[in-house]
């Protein structure tokens, strides 16, 4: 069919219109930005492609997982209810104690086995329960499938509040994921090194706990003031409330112009906090963070409102600081860097030269070659073609996609591959004027009978480029979304935009002959 229906004319000129406004702040420089900016209305588009840790420079971090700290910790908590347990069927024990990925018990009697044994699987069901010492010793460890679900976890706990983390930074597209048993890769790009490690290096495990008085029984541990080490104070193990049970936590300023952060608890913390304040009125308790505490104030009254604040000799940046990561939430285990590197901006300014000089060369090429074989018929193909690169550029800078170093490879493949329909088009069209039709008829059947040929040729592409962005990671993932942008752009260019100039040309020149 030659002629086009004019909503279809008016569509493929808004998308082409679209492609040329949307790309233009990715080429006119930072100063033409600036004067976009300034000068034109707010709702045009002044959204550039994110640059990549390769091109723009940052941070490649990564980060191993203490998981015995983890287990550690599951094992106390093991024990604490171990010990009530023990308590209720009134079993007597001489030593009790954590042990490696589990805990040891040795009983005073024999004959209590068979119940300790049977408080010890009510606890966890994936205990390995084994006896020594004639029966009197009893040690219960986690099995595999326990250890394995215990690790799996921590490590997606941690990938997910280093990138709350990470996100409260500013920071454009990070990539953050699990790279083998225990450790996190982390790529910030634009993020300093230094800071960023401080932000996620932080455990930051807020809980509260109440001072032990002296002569109060109950198991306690000792722990230091963070203003000052050296003093120490009594504290009771089991934490009353913890930092999971924070809903939010902000910068704020006391009655004294101080800086303190105020937080606020869910509901099952809001009630745990007044149940223990109403029982606790004139005591003191500790605000413990990461085994230091920070206040340790005298309760004066029952708290029930289910908010607070945390006051201490704290600077406005500190708060700051604090509020970000107890908004984050706590890391299960302390990380540690094992490897660090840092992409420095003129490493990423040469890899972007590259690739522009990269790009223009292919495109180039790709011009003299469709002019020089294809006469009239290739300079139609070169205006699609640069309308197909703004067309890729504006839709990355829509979607704040990444580009990367591979992501400048894809899209010089895609230059190449552009051109690869309009070349079936062309010579379909030859074939048909060789076999005697009329000029309209040769070019209405060359476009229609090779749009099947063109779409399954996508089509495939377009599938290949999917599954490489499904199952890879990094740089293959930048190759697969410049691919999969550069399919659906160059189809379009190919079968309607250059269709509609081709058609256009025709009704206005009305040629008496063509060359292909």
């Amino acid at each position: 069919m030659t002629n086009i229906p004019l909503w279809k004319t008016i569509l493929i000129v808004a998308v082409c219109l679209f492609g040329i406004l949307y790309s233009l702040p990715n080429v006119v420089g930072t100063g033409g930005r600036t004067w976009l900016q300034s000068n034109l209305p707010g709702w045009l588009p002044n959204k550039t492609v994110n640059l990549g840790l390769d091109l723009r420079g940052g941070a490649h971090l990564l980060y191993e997982l203490d998981i015995d700290v983890v287990f550690r910790e599951r094992a106390d908590s093991l024990l604490q209810d171990l010990r009530t347990g023990l308590r209720k069927e009134k079993i007597g024990y001489s030593r009790i104690g954590v042990v490696p990925k589990g805990v040891r018990l040795t009983l005073r009697d024999a004959g209590d086995g068979e119940t300790a044994r049977r408080v010890i699987r009510g606890l966890d069901k994936n205990l390995v329960v084994t006896n020594t010492e004639g029966g009197l010793t009893i040690e219960a460890l986690m099995d595999d499938a326990a250890q394995r679900q215990i690790t799996d976890s921590a490590l997606s706990q941690s990938i997910e509040i280093v990138r709350r983390r990470v996100d409260e930074l500013g920071t454009t597209e990070p990539l953050i994921q699990r790279q083998g048993q225990h450790r996190i890769l982390i790529q910030a790009p634009g993020a300093n090194a230094e800071e960023l490690k401080k932000t996620i290096g932080t455990t930051a495990k807020l809980s509260f706990h109440m001072v032990s008085e002296p002569g109060e029984g109950g198991a306690v541990k000792m722990l230091p003031f963070a203003e000052d080490p050296a003093r120490k104070v009594a504290v009771s193990r089991r934490a009353l409330i913890t930092g999971d049970m924070l809903t939010n936590a902000q910068p704020a300023f006391d009655q004294n112009g101080q800086p303190v952060i105020s937080f606020r608890l869910n509901s099952p913390g809001a009630r745990r906090f007044c149940d223990v304040s109403r029982a606790n009125v004139n005591k003191p308790f500790a605000i413990v963070l990461d085994s230091e505490i920070l206040s340790a104030p005298v309760i004066r009254e029952p708290i029930c409102g289910g908010q607070g604040q945390i006051s201490g000799n704290f600077s406005v940046e500190a708060v700051s600081n604090l509020a970000l990561l107890l908004r984050a939430g706590a890391l299960p285990a302390p990380m540690s860097v094992v490897e660090e590197r840092t992409v420095g901006p003129t490493l990423g300014a040469d890899s972007v030269e590259a690739g522009k000089k990269a790009g223009v060369m292919a495109l180039i090429f790709v011009v003299i070659f469709s002019c020089t074989v294809f006469g009239l018929f290739g300079i139609f193909a070169s205006v699609g073609l640069l309308i197909n690169m703004a067309l890729i550029l504006a839709i990355m800078s829509t979607l704040q996609a990444t580009l990367t170093l591979p992501g400048i490879a894809g899209i010089v493949l895609t230059i190449g591959l552009a051109v690869d329909s309009n070349v079936l088009v062309f010579e379909r069209i030859k074939e048909e004027l060789r076999a005697g039709r009329s000029i309209i008829s040769a070019i209405d059947t060359g476009y229609q009978r090779a749009k099947t040929t063109i779409t399954d040729s996508n089509l495939t592409s377009l599938i290949a480029a999917l599954i490489l962005f499904s199952f890879g990671t990094g740089p293959i993932k930048g190759f697969a979304v410049t691919m999969c942008v550069g399919v659906v752009t160059s189809y379009f260019c190919a079968i309607m935009l250059n269709r509609l100039m081709v058609l256009t040309w025709l009704r206005w020149a009305k040629p008496k002959e063509i060359k292909v």
